[in-house]
């Protein structure tokens, strides 16, 4: 850990659990050096990048400390990450997600075309952003009541075990009694493999449901949301342990005793304040006008995405969210493009331009043996549970380094995902032949590493194939 993060700083990074969202809005948001260092722990190098996105995460909160009428001029610097397939872009957006309590959605530009068109518009983003601010306050909120939650959960399997009837009725000591013993039972566990039918309810899905398919999807989300109240409920009988009904009816009883008014209200405040846009393949929007015709899907998506972004009002089934104060971090490889070729409105709302840089030799081996879940990690992990010890000597990873660096530059350029293809290479014969009760130990020297790949990287064709 950095010699600059203090120890409560390096508490928080090495916890598994991000900040809550109560404890940013007490100041305890991570500062810009604090959220590079995370960032640091899985991805290796694009320092400029990861500065951009931590300065902008940092400036989020700063704002919402600010008082008076200023609070709402100062709006967010929007980020355009720029550089080659494989780099780190996505990941620093999914690192992102799980650093910052705040609602996250990754999008992707290609899947848009203009309103009006077949296919989903550009709003529908923000009303995902929304159910995604909904459903995290409601698990948050869904912790605080889960124990009354586990009380009502629990009497009902009781009333199971122990039904009411006119003979215990009659004798109600003696049917407390029992009652509690039984309770003391549940408690300890003593009963937890007994087999009991609990009655489990689901709402019956309407019609309207068949017409998602065919472009009829927020109508059929809105039309869903109105009947879900009205229409009756589907009852089912279902044989399960007591250990596994104590877990469903309390989830079944938790959203019953949630404020959905207060839930969406909370949901709708960190969304406009604290919400994030990851816009992936930007530059598939981009492109010179065609000639035949308005481009539905390239820069009429841009002209839709200009108001989202410049700061608007969107319906959601959750009501009216302002975008003015969303962030939104776009990314691109901009092979045959420039973020130059945008409409010059949409390119004024990105002002922090990042360029990353392509990956070489020196940064595949710290990719495969550095970060948390470095791929060389990850198949020590998985080799593990066939009770099998893998290791890699220095040379194998130099060699697996030099040889992801060479195909990258003789074929596309894809960046770190070139070492998932090398890995699955090598280790295929070991992954298939296992489990196996002679192997119990496999070392990847440099020769085997040269013995299994050179021969493909050698043919041509084979390497494309392959590689």
């Amino acid at each position: 850990m950095p010699d600059y993060l203090s120890q409560k700083s390096a508490a928080i990074l090495n916890s598994s659990k991000p900040p809550s969202y109560d404890q940013e809005s007490r100041g305890e948001f991570l500062t810009p050096k604090e959220i590079v260092a995370y960032l640091d722990r899985f991805i290796i190098g694009q320092t400029k990048a990861k500065i951009a996105v931590a300065i902008a995460l940092r400036n989020r909160w700063r704002r919402q400390q600010v008082e008076g009428k200023l609070k709402e001029e100062i709006y967010p610097n929007n980020i355009i990450l720029i550089g080659p397939t494989g780099v780190g872009k996505t990941e620093i957006a999914r690192r992102l997600a799980g650093l910052v309590k705040a609602p996250f959605v990754k999008v992707e530009a290609s899947k848009f075309t203009e309103i009006g068109y077949v296919g989903r518009d550009v709003d529908s983003m923000i009303r995902d952003l929304m159910e995604i601010g909904v459903n995290m306050v409601k698990s948050e909120k869904s912790e605080t009541v889960m124990a009354k939650a586990e009380q009502i959960a629990e009497e009902k399997i009781l009333s199971i075990l122990l039904p009411q009837t006119k003979k215990t009725t009659s004798s109600n000591s003696s049917s407390r009694s029992t009652k509690e013993k039984l309770r003391r039972m549940l408690r300890a566990g003593e009963l937890d493999e007994r087999v009991i039918k609990i009655e489990t309810s689901k709402p019956i899905l309407p019609f309207i449901e068949i017409f998602s398919q065919v472009g009829g999807e927020e109508l059929s989300m809105r039309v869903q949301d109105v009947l879900d109240d009205s229409l009756p409920k589907q009852k089912k009988i279902r044989e399960m342990t007591i250990k596994e009904a104590k877990r469903v009816l309390a989830q079944e009883e938790a959203p019953k005793l949630l404020d959905m008014d207060e839930v969406v209200a909370e949901a709708k405040r960190r969304v406009e304040e604290s919400g994030i846009v990851f816009l992936d393949e930007i530059d598939k929007i981009v492109g010179a006008p065609s000639p035949h015709g308005p481009d539905v899907s390239r820069s009429g998506v841009q002209r839709d995405l200009l108001p989202l972004v410049e700061g608007c009002n969107v319906f959601t089934k959750y009501g009216i969210v302002r975008t003015d104060h969303i962030l939104f971090i776009a990314a691109g490889a901009f092979h045959n493009a420039k973020p130059s070729d945008l409409i010059p409105e949409l390119q004024g709302r990105f002002p922090i331009r990042v360029e990353l840089s392509s990956l070489n030799k020196e940064d595949f081996e710290r990719i495969l043996t550095e970060p948390e879940n470095a791929l060389i990690k990850q198949y020590i992990a998985i080799f593990k549970t066939e009770n099998v010890t893998l290791s890699f000597t220095d040379g194998a990873v130099k060699r697996i380094a030099e040889i992801a660096s060479y195909v990258n530059e003789q074929m596309e350029n894809i960046g770190a995902r070139r070492l998932h293809t090398i890995m699955n290479a090598l280790l295929e014969d070991y992954l298939f032949n296992l489990p196996d009760p002679q192997i119990t130990e496999i070392t990847i020297t440099e020769d085997y590493v040269s013995k299994k790949l050179n021969s493909i990287i050698e043919n041509k064709d084979l390497s494309k194939y392959i590689l």
